[in-house]
């Protein structure tokens, strides 16, 4: 995981970082105390879908297709805000279940800023360092949350930094977590409004995705290009590089869409 991390992860020192200690650390402990909750913020196609899929690829045989893995997306599981109540129930039901049956389970939140508030508080009592909850040892689990809330705070710190001529590297959690835990608290449009997760402090580890600049672009594009066998054209790179919008306006010093549209374009140039 860490040497895929190292090659394949473009741009995110701060991600290799928290994610190698958090899951080293978590493994380690023959008795952890809680289950190791990790929440993955930043833009659009900065890799925070890319890295959990990494993590049960490298921790599950059969990676996101493996029984004990559980993906969850708002838009899927939980459309309709009218049958709030109703969803509250079936989430409990099924994590518990899920986890009567493998203690070392994997639970994955996608969107978290699409999901209606009050409904993630429901796994509450699974996420913190009780010994029993409902009659099931739950503390091997990992629960990961993943968000676009915080990444306008992640996009104008990494900016104000490099108009301040710091290197992404420069960058520490400590610069980012208090404005990453404010947006995802105080959004009321979002899954962690005033939750009792936040609150409550149960979140093991905040990991930020930094915004992506144009060399991270194109090593995207070649990693792409090399997967789909076909020839890695310097030319041809620059194009699918220059092809994406960047912001700010003046400067155009990072991707707006990260790395998420660069397969889509290949085919525009091949």
């Amino acid at each position: 995981l860490e040497c895929d991390l190292a090659t394949n992860l473009v741009g995110q020192p701060l991600v290799r970082q928290q994610v190698m200690k958090g899951v080293r650390e978590f493994l380690e402990n023959r008795n952890p105390v809680k289950p190791l909750v990790m929440s993955f913020h930043g833009s659009t196609g900065t890799g925070k879908t890319y890295v959990s899929s990494m993590l049960v690829h490298y921790l599950f045989q059969g990676g996101l297709q493996s029984p004990y893995v559980h993906q969850f997306s708002p838009i899927v599981h939980f459309p309709h805000a009218e049958r709030i109540e109703h969803y509250k129930e079936s989430l409990k039901h099924w994590i518990q279940g899920n986890l009567t049956s493998c203690g070392r389970s994997a639970f994955l939140f996608d969107e978290m800023d699409k999901m209606h508030p009050g409904l993630i508080d429901v796994i509450i009592p699974f996420l913190g360092p009780s010994w029993v909850v409902y009659g099931t040892n739950y503390r091997k689990a990992i629960f990961i949350f993943i968000s676009n809330a915080g990444g306008e705070q992640i996009n104008k710190m990494t900016l104000d930094l490099w108009r301040a001529r710091k290197d992404r590297e420069e960058i520490s959690l400590q610069d980012l977590e208090p404005a990453i835990s404010k947006a995802m608290f105080e959004n009321p449009q979002g899954g962690f409004w005033q939750s009792g997760i936040i609150k409550e402090h149960l979140i093991d580890y905040v990991v930020p995705f930094l915004p992506l600049k144009r060399h991270h672009v194109k090593q995207c594009v070649i990693s792409e290009l090399v997967q789909q066998g076909l020839e890695v054209r310097p030319g041809a790179v620059q194009e699918v590089a220059d092809s994406i919008p960047y912001f700010p306006e003046e400067e155009k010093i990072f991707s707006s869409t990260g790395c998420k549209t660069v397969a889509s374009r290949i085919s525009f140039f091949f």
